[in-house]
């Protein structure tokens, strides 16, 4: 079997379609199809069954992702025997990141990560819901529940703190809130439940208040417009809360204090351009230590 055509099988299985592997690669969609076809003929039966939402490995291809790990594997360890410069790093890393920490903390790292690595090519995958490693929607997942169990690899990015926040406009309107009861008799917003981006999010309807919550929405971009306009009362992020937004934090002793876990699967942190992204964001973090918590 051709090392090359089981290279773009594995590349497919991680993209899930034809267009994402050939970005990765760095070669047409026809031809990851050609490699493919070739593929199945010299097995004899498919290894992915396709359908419009992409594609999905057959049972043959299954056994093959596994051997086919572990052939890689073998050539990363190879690879590592070889000294490489950040220069000549090369390939695609997907970083998937939840909506607010990636647009207003990530995305502004990447300017220096491709400074230090101008040979990669870096998407950031930018979701109001969790980008699943599972799936294989991203290489390095920055995210707030840390998996519990895994072949990860998994380090503690930063520490950040949320507070309720509303505008100097809603407040002269509904009157002041100086303790958690007055939220009942506001205009609460906050995550569509089913569809927070995390499990461990502080969340309107955790805090007893009853019946408060009448605006919602799965992303919290849209949830801080919301407070910006005058519409209610919500638990944002600090670091989604600039000074130009003029808005007022209430209720100043209840806060809510989290962690980002950056999040790599086991097999790619032995390809070099993964663990150097990786290592790299948690060490611009350090470097430039956005203020994200705030008392």
């Amino acid at each position: 079997m051709d090392w090359d055509d089981l290279r773009y099988f594995v590349e497919l299985v991680r993209a899930g379609t034809l267009s994402g592997a050939a970005h990765r690669l760095g070669v047409t969609h026809t031809t990851i199809s050609r490699r493919l076809q070739r593929l199945e003929q010299r097995i004899g039966e498919p290894v992915f069954s396709r359908s419009s939402q992409g594609y999905a490995l057959t049972a043959r291809g299954q056994t093959l992702w596994t051997e086919a790990q572990r052939v890689e594997a073998a050539f990363m360890r190879i690879g590592e025997q070889l000294p490489e410069s950040p220069a000549t790093l090369s390939g695609t890393v997907r970083i998937g990141c939840t909506e607010a920490f990636g647009s207003r903390v990530i995305a502004p790292l990447l300017a220096a990560l491709s400074d230090r690595y101008p040979a990669l090519h870096i998407d950031l995958i930018v979701q109001p819901r969790p980008i699943l490693l599972a799936k294989n929607e991203a290489d390095i997942v920055i995210t707030i529940d840390r998996p519990e169990r895994g072949p990860y690899t998994i380090m503690r990015l930063t520490d950040y703190s949320l507070h309720f926040y509303a505008s100097p406009g809603y407040l002269a309107k509904a009157g002041p809130v100086t303790r958690l009861e007055d939220l009942e008799s506001h205009r609460m917003i906050s995550y569509v439940g089913e569809h927070s981006p995390a499990r461990d999010l502080p969340m309107v309807p955790q805090f007893g208040v009853h019946g408060a919550v009448s605006l919602r929405s799965t992303s919290i971009a849209a949830q801080a417009e919301m407070v910006k306009s005058g519409a209610g009362i919500a638990v944002l992020p600090d670091f989604l809360v600039g000074e130009d937004d003029k808005l007022v934090q209430v209720l100043h002793e209840i806060g809510f204090f989290r962690s980002f876990w950056i999040i790599v699967p086991t097999t790619l942190r032995k390809l070099s351009r993964i663990r150097a992204v990786s290592e790299a964001i948690v060490a611009l973090m350090r470097e430039q230590r956005p203020v994200l918590i705030r008392k």
